[in-house]
């Protein structure tokens, strides 16, 4: 490590803040932007391009497939950047078929069926409440993948809407377009150079909700993507549970670029990985200055790599003794001008020197950590003769890093090229990349982000015209959004935080339809029959239809005051139960079977003394669940009654 006079940013000399110890003004002079692309599975029967089910999971495979990817060229004859990475990956994908949920066409052997027009209606619909431009024709393109995560190498796919906009606190958000796709294979292992996928789940429709970049702390990223969240449930017309709705947010800071943090499954875990990105991006353009200070550029950087096999042959170095055992080529790389650099925190916990490591793990396959070694980092390692010698094969002073890199002899000679790409970039500043989300709220390199050389017509649909009528008839059975719901709820006289569960519980049009039966003279609030449905244990919400005549019984009940609303928990029951004990008197009658001694008998006179002696005892029961004057009335009746 280098001293602190070696290195003159004095952000690279200290830890990396945790999430919650800067304030918005840090991240405004970071710079940060953040936009989000939201991807959500539409609730449709069948698929988006072929008749299988949609939504049919599965745990077991019927046949295997294996297939290698190979790039192809764009129609202005380029390679897309991340092709490009991933086929130096040598891949070999496995997919594991059934047989109820996948056909030829997902696996290229068929042309594609008719587009889904129940999907196309409704991403439609949830573009308008975007208030998106709906665009006159759909056009199909294909979306280059060579991760293995298509099995045909693309993805259909297709814009709706452009230029929406949703409101946010004092402000709006702008959304770039709505895109409807196909969604692709689910991961089962990645190990090594195999790669093996489930297909059940591909080819099923999904919506790509893209925003700008118009957030400006982590935690307004969070708070868009529930708005955005909450806005699409309100349609029912998507799914819902585990990975039905996955979030890729994209990060930037001054002096960096674009960064897309892939796959990220929940929205609290966002605020803690733009954070770190912001951080991370930060660490990177002070080393490109630093590196810019010390004339380091990415054309001095030459392809420099050592075959130091016979030297560590012997080495005590465990890990790499084993490895060579097995066969394995170690190489070193010199990086001259990095000295004190590597060991920069990047993100909390995470050191520069990550980078390189990753870059290793993804492109050259090389997964079992450690799988890189540097001379100037004090880990256990080789020995100081070991890395003396191997400074002296690189030609390099003892204050140069180097990294040394082991496999089998073709991914050792790719992890070094790599290591020799990611330091040119260093000078660049941020390179531009797909990120995976971490658990610990820190990222890792998952590959090259993609550009527009990925994306080309697709030659076997034609477009497809948007009929006006279809789209006027989408656009008036709309539902209300989350901030219409909202703010019809507040005038209802419904509170602020009470409105705001309301409006995004599936049981709002069930109360919409309750609240219309209470009137002037009412004795329930619409604030207390909101509380009322969101503050009890009810049936869940797929049972309102099926209770609703007791509902609308017992609101009325509640209006003319015949009952409070205690009432309806009485003895901890179903509602049901508890309001025709109450109102049926048998929890009442229940209660006189068990009337103490030393009072009058039943049977004597029924005056004001004999009704105060039943009626203190009943009410230590019945307090808070029925009224008073309720109770007494019960009381006289049946004292009446034992008098004839």
């Amino acid at each position: 490590m280098a001293k602190n006079s070696d290195i003159h940013d004095p952000w690279l000399l200290q830890p990396r803040p945790l999430y919650g110890s800067l304030e918005a003004g840090d991240y405004a002079a970071l710079g940060l932007k953040s936009g989000l692309e939201i991807h959500q599975q539409l609730l449709t029967e069948r698929k988006l391009f072929c008749r299988c089910p949609a939504g049919l999971y599965t745990t077991d495979h019927d046949v295997e497939i294996l297939r290698h990817m190979r790039p192809t060229l764009s129609e202005m004859g380029e390679y897309d950047g991340t092709a490009l990475m991933e086929f130096k990956t040598r891949k070999e994908i496995i997919y594991q078929l059934n047989d109820d949920s996948v056909c030829t066409y997902e696996m290229d052997d068929a042309p594609p069926f008719e587009l889904n027009r129940q999907a196309l209606d409704q991403a439609t619909a949830i573009a308008m409440l975007l208030g998106c431009k709906i665009v006159g024709e759909i056009h199909i393109t294909r979306k280059q993948y060579l991760d293995g995560s298509i099995p045909t190498g693309f993805q259909r796919t297709t814009i709706v809407g452009v230029d929406g906009v949703i409101p946010f606190r004092d402000r709006e958000v702008r959304i770039r377009q709505l895109a409807l796709e196909e969604d692709s294979c689910r991961e089962v292992s990645d190990v090594g150079h195999v790669r093996t996928y489930r297909t059940d789940r591909l080819g099923m429709p999904l919506i790509e909700t893209v925003t700008e970049p118009d957030m400006r702390t982590p935690e307004e990223v969070a708070a868009v993507g529930q708005i955005l969240r909450r806005l699409v449930r309100v349609t029912d017309h998507v799914r819902t549970g585990s990975g039905a709705a996955r979030q890729d947010v994209n990060v930037s800071v001054t002096g960096g670029t674009r960064i897309e943090i892939k796959g990220v499954s929940s929205l609290r875990a966002i605020p803690r990985l733009v954070h770190n990105e912001a951080l991370r991006q930060r660490s990177l353009v002070g080393i490109q200055g630093e590196l810019k200070r010390r004339g380091v550029s990415a054309e001095s950087i030459r392809d420099h790599s050592v075959d130091v096999t016979p030297i560590v042959r012997g080495t005590g170095c465990q890990y790499v003794q084993q490895a060579v055992s097995n066969g394995a080529t170690v190489m070193a790389v010199p990086l001259p001008g990095f000295t004190g650099l590597l060991g920069v925190a990047t993100q909390p916990r995470t050191r520069f020197l990550k980078e390189f490591s990753d870059r290793i793990r993804v492109v050259a396959c090389i997964d079992d950590l450690p799988n890189l070694v540097c001379s100037t980092e004090e880990t256990p390692s080789f020995s100081s003769g070991e890395w003396e010698k191997i400074g002296k094969a690189c030609a390099v002073a003892s204050e140069v890093p180097v990294l040394v890199v082991w496999g089998s002899a073709r991914d050792a000679q790719t992890a070094a090229l790599e290591i020799t790409l990611r330091a040119r970039e260093a000078c660049l500043g941020v390179p531009s990349e797909t990120r995976q989300a971490l658990e610990d709220g820190t990222n890792g390199f998952e590959r090259i982000l993609p550009g527009p050389d990925r994306m080309y017509p697709d030659t076997d649909l034609p477009p497809i015209p948007l009929d006006d009528a279809r789209v006027e008839q989408i656009a008036c059975e709309l539902p209300e959004t989350p901030w219409q719901r909202q703010e019809r709820l507040q005038q209802l006289g419904v509170g602020v935080d009470l409105a705001e569960r309301l409006s995004r519980h599936p049981v709002y049009e069930f109360y919409l339809r309750l609240v219309a039966r209470l009137d002037d003279n009412s004795r329930l609030q619409p604030g207390e029959l909101a509380s009322l449905l969101l503050d009890r244990p009810w049936p869940r919400p797929s049972r309102w239809n099926a209770t609703e005549p007791w509902w609308e019984e017992t609101v009325d009940r509640l209006a003319r005051g015949e009952i409070i609303r205690e009432g309806i928990y009485a003895g901890g029951k179903e509602p049901a139960t508890a309001i025709d004990e109450v109102t049926g008197r048998r929890l009442f009658d229940g209660l006189l079977e068990d009337l103490p001694d030393g009072g009058p008998p039943l049977s004597q006179d029924g005056g004001r003394p004999r009704e105060m002696f039943v009626m203190d005892h009943v009410m230590q029961k019945l307090r808070g669940k029925v009224r008073g004057r309720t109770v007494r009335k019960w009381v006289r009746e049946t004292l009446k009654e034992s008098q004839t």
